[in-house]
C-alpha cells in the first residue's frame, strides 16, 4: 500500500512481526485446547494429526505465545500505565463509543480502553502459562495433589474463556475503529487518524 506524504510511525516493524506471532500464536494455542474442552469439539484435534499430537502441541504452543506476548507487554508496560486522564476517558466511555471522541481526554499512543485490555489480558495469559505447568503430563502434574491439578485445570479453562472473549472484543474494536488493522500490517496512520484518536500521542510524534 503507497504511504502518504503525512503518514506518521504508528508500529514499528519489530512490534508488527511480534503481534502477528501472538496472533498466530493464540488461534494454534486455542483450537488445540477448545479440542479437550468438550467432546463436540475433539473433531478440531485432527488439525493438528489427531488426538496425541494436539495434547503434545498444545502446551508448547501455549509457551509460544506465552513468550512472545510477554516480550511485546514488558516492552510496552509504560505506554499502559493507568492515570487521572484514563480514569475520566473510561467514565465518559460511553460518548467514545457513539463517535463523539471529542468530549473525552485526549489519549495517548493507548487509549484508557486499551490499556484495560492491555492488563486483563496480561492477567488471563499469566492464568494460563501457571496454572498450565501444574498439569502439563509427564512432566509437572505428578508433583502435585490430584485436587490442586483438578483445581488448576478449572483455572486454566477460566483463563483461557476469558482470553478467548477478550481477543474476540479486540479483533472487533479494532475493525470498528477504521483504519486500525491497516496500521498494524503497514505500520503507519495519517496524521488525521492520530489527531482524531491519539491527539496526546500525536502532539508528541508531530
Amino acid at each position: 500500500m503507497n504511504r502518504p506524504k503525512d503518514a506518521i510511525v504508528r508500529h514499528g516493524f519489530a512490534d508488527r512481526v511480534i503481534h502477528w506471532l501472538i496472533a498466530i500464536g493464540f488461534f494454534l494455542a486455542a483450537l488445540s485446547g477448545l479440542a479437550f474442552f468438550h467432546p463436540s469439539l475433539f473433531f478440531l484435534s485432527y488439525l493438528f494429526g489427531g488426538g496425541t499430537w494436539a495434547r503434545i502441541l498444545h502446551p508448547l504452543l501455549g509457551l509460544f505465545m506465552s513468550l512472545f506476548f510477554f516480550w511485546f507487554a514488558l516492552k510496552h508496560v509504560r505506554d499502559n500505565l493507568i492515570g487521572a486522564d484514563d480514569r475520566r476517558w473510561l467514565a465518559n466511555a460511553h460518548a467514545v463509543m457513539a463517535g463523539h471522541e471529542e468530549g473525552v481526554p485526549d489519549a495517548g499512543k493507548y487509549n484508557a480502553g486499551q490499556k484495560v485490555l492491555y492488563w486483563m489480558l496480561a492477567l488471563c495469559m499469566l492464568g494460563l502459562l501457571v496454572t498450565g505447568f501444574f498439569f502439563w503430563r509427564p512432566y509437572f502434574a505428578d508433583y502435585f495433589p490430584i485436587w490442586f491439578v483438578r483445581l488448576a485445570t478449572l483455572l486454566h479453562a477460566v483463563s483461557a474463556a476469558g482470553l478467548i472473549m477478550l481477543v474476540l472484543g479486540h479483533i472487533y474494536m479494532s475493525i470498528w475503529t477504521t483504519y486500525s488493522v491497516r496500521a498494524m500490517m503497514f505500520g503507519w496512520v495519517t496524521r488525521a487518524w492520530a489527531k482524531k484518536h491519539h491527539a496526546a500521542w500525536y502532539r508528541e510524534v508531530r
